[in-house]
This record gives structure tokens, C-alpha cells and sequence, in this order.
């Protein structure tokens, strides 16, 4: 007997919704890390020639398709991440529509719709930029603590107020535990020190309030070595150029805002250049970012207490197996700086749809029944 015709209505209007809100996630990867507004323009353009996109060049998955991903004004290609990411939307919005379909938790289909699309636009921004913006992650917490409230099955809950505080749990909990292995981390790795084997040219330039340092060619910008104030970075000099002073076999000890050398004291907002050749240096890192531990409090506000656990499990696991398979290829460039975020999300979604089975048949795996 075929299903009743309002099953493949409401399947094809969540693939449909799942296409026409991927467009706009794509609008959010591509302006919320350069600080563009998401609401101006209202029409996407082109990222290229920044021409504004007419709408009958902007239906989601048809357009690319017809385009045959060019713009059809400069026709520059656009990315295949643009029909990817509608694509990816549309088939996650279907099978989170279908997992509830035909059972009381149909309605938990809006706010799963909610977290995969912060976590597709998380993803797609911290696999390029190494970032997690705040409208992602505390928005995140904050429409996950909503949605608990005005849905408490979302956190297994019968009462509103009992989802509101299992979700705020949730998201306690997530931001505990990973922002606790990021202090341990810090302590345990917190310095990465690097012994060069002959003296390399060295450069640091201002740029406004931001700065690049070039090491042997390898440039690395300011702010992303210095994730806290307290951070310090030592380079051993072999000579050093800074403010006509120069200085010979010598360190220099670089805070967020000063660079201090044998008695001097420079403030860096103060200094364009400096330059030299250097044959050490000991650089802060951290285990993890920050934008971590607020993605996995949002992912603790919509999924609850178990999910956060699962995720950050299911994430580590995943991120070490990708991190060893571009090791063992010859790409360990690749794992060299792997972004969480993304494996996380894949964690938060596995368990969207099969992590409740999983943590059940593994439970029953380590404590099978006495016969």
C-alpha cells in the first residue's frame, strides 16, 4: 500500500524549506567572518563582480545548476560550496523531518532544523577562517534555551520549566568540560617551541591595530598567537632591528602590546617594523579555541547533557582519525591545525539521528546480561 499522498507534501515542502534556508546560511558563511551585515543588501551578489543577483538567478539548486556555476554577469565561477551547502540543508532538513514523522516528537523537526543549520554555517566558517562567530554560538545557547522552553521534549522534559533548565544544564555543561580542557591543555601545551637550523629572516609589521609576523617566509597574523593577554612569545635573535636600535644576540620578549629587549621596553602600537634574523622561538597556543566551548554550550542547549558528552567524544574521535589519515598520506600540513568545530557538529548531528541507539547498544555491549 503506497503512503498517503500528504506524506510526500510535507517530505518535499522540508526539502524544499531546507534548499531556501541553505541559500541564506550560504549568505551567512560567506559575510558574517568579514563582518558584513547578513540583512544588507538583502539580495546576494556576486563575489566576484558584486553585482546584485536578480531572483530568477537565485532559486537554490536550480540556479547554480542553470549557470552552470558562473555568474552570469562577470562569469567568474561561483563555488561548488554554494550548491553544496543548499544540498547538504535540504537533505538534513528531510531526515530530520522524516525522524519524527508518523510519532508524537514530529514537532522536535524545528528546532533540530535550527541546530544543523547553525552547526552547517559553524562548520563552513571554521574550516576556512579557524572561527566561530558569537551570533552563532551565544545565539545559538540562546534560541536552544528558547526552543527548550517553548518544547521541553527537545530535553526529554514534560514540564516548560524543566526544559529550560535542562537545557540551560546543557549548555553549562557543554562550556564546563570544554573549557576546562582548554586550561589543562594550556598548562600541559601551552608553548610550542621551535629550534630553527640556521638564523632565519624575521619581519613583524603593524597594521593598525592588527600585525603580521613573517618567520622564514611563513607569516602568522598577531592576534591569532595571542589568545589571552597573559600569552607571552620569546624569539631568540641572532640580530634585531627595532626603532634604530640594533641588537645582537639577544631575546626578545614579545607581550600582546610591548616587546621587551634586555632593558628596553617598546610599546607595538608605537613601532611599524622590526626585523632580523632569529634561530628560536617558543609561540603560545592553546588546545582549542575559545569559539569551541561556546559551539558546544549551543550544542548543550538544544541536545541536552547526554548529546554534549556524545559530541565532544564522537568529535575527538573523528577529528584524531582525519588528523592520522593526513598524517599516513603525506598531508600532515593538513593536521598541522585541524579546526574542532566542524567535528563536533558532525558528533551534535550523528547524534541528532542515531545517538540515543548507539549509547543503548553500547551499554549493552560492556554490560551484556548474565545467562
Amino acid at each position: 500500500m503506497y503512503p498517503p499522498a500528504y506524506d510526500y507534501i510535507f517530505a518535499a515542502f522540508a526539502f524544499i524549506l531546507g534548499a531556501i534556508v541553505g541559500s541564506f546560511l550560504n549568505v551567512c558563511i560567506y559575510r558574517l567572518p568579514l563582518g558584513l551585515s547578513v540583512n544588507e543588501p538583502k539580495r546576494s551578489f556576486c563575489p566576484h563582480c558584486k553585482k546584485q543577483i536578480p531572483w530568477s538567478q537565485n532559486i537554490p539548486l536550480v540556479s547554480w545548476l542553470a549557470l552552470r556555476g558562473k555568474c552570469s554577469n562577470c562569469r567568474a565561477p561561483i563555488a561548488f560550496r554554494y550548491f553544496g551547502v543548499e544540498l547538504l540543508t535540504a537533505a538534513l532538513f528531510l531526515a530530520a523531518w522524516l525522524k519524527g514523522w508518523h510519532t508524537d516528537a514530529w514537532a522536535l523537526a524545528f528546532p533540530f532544523w535550527i541546530i544543523l543549520g547553525l552547526m552547517i554555517v559553524a562548520t563552513f566558517i571554521d574550516f576556512e577562517y579557524f572561527i566561530i562567530p558569537d551570533e552563532i554560538t551565544w545565539g545559538g545557547v540562546g534560541a536552544g534555551v528558547l526552543c527548550s522552553l517553548a518544547l521541553p521534549a527537545l530535553m526529554g522534559a514534560e514540564s516548560h520549566l524543566m526544559g529550560l533548565v535542562w537545557s540551560v544544564a546543557g549548555a553549562a555543561a557543554g562550556y564546563l568540560t570544554l573549557w576546562l580542557v582548554v586550561e589543562l591543555g594550556k598548562k600541559a601545551f601551552g608553548r610550542k617551541r621551535i629550534e630553527l637550523e640556521k638564523p632565519e629572516a624575521f619581519t613583524w609589521v603593524r597594521d593598525g591595530d592588527e600585525a603580521d609576523l613573517d618567520v622564514a617566509g611563513e607569516k602568522m597574523k598577531w592576534s591569532e598567537l595571542f589568545s589571552r593577554q597573559t600569552d607571552v612569545l620569546v624569539m631568540h635573535a641572532a640580530e634585531a632591528s627595532v626603532a634604530e636600535k640594533t641588537y645582537t644576540d639577544t631575546t626578545l620578549t614579545f607581550h600582546f602590546d610591548r616587546l621587551e629587549v634586555e632593558s628596553d621596553v617598546y610599546e607595538l602600537d608605537k613601532l611599524d617594523k622590526l626585523s632580523g634574523t632569529v634561530t628560536g622561538l617558543i609561540i603560545p597556543r592553546e588546545a582549542m579555541g575559545f569559539g569551541d566551548v561556546k559551539f558546544i554550550a549551543a550544542i548543550g542547549a538544544f541536545l541536552g547533557i547526554r548529546a554534549v558528552f556524545f559530541t565532544i567524544m564522537a568529535g575527538s574521535v573523528i577529528g584524531a582519525v582525519i588528523g592520522l589519515l593526513m598524517i599516513l598520506i603525506g598531508r600532515r600540513e593538513w593536521s598541522a591545525r585541524i579546526p574542532f568545530g566542524p567535528y563536533l557538529a558532525l558528533g551534535a548531528t550523528i547524534w541528532i539521528f542515531y545517538g540515543p541507539a548507539l549509547l543503548d547498544a553500547y551499554w549493552k555491549w560492556i554490560q551484556p546480561s548474565a545467562n
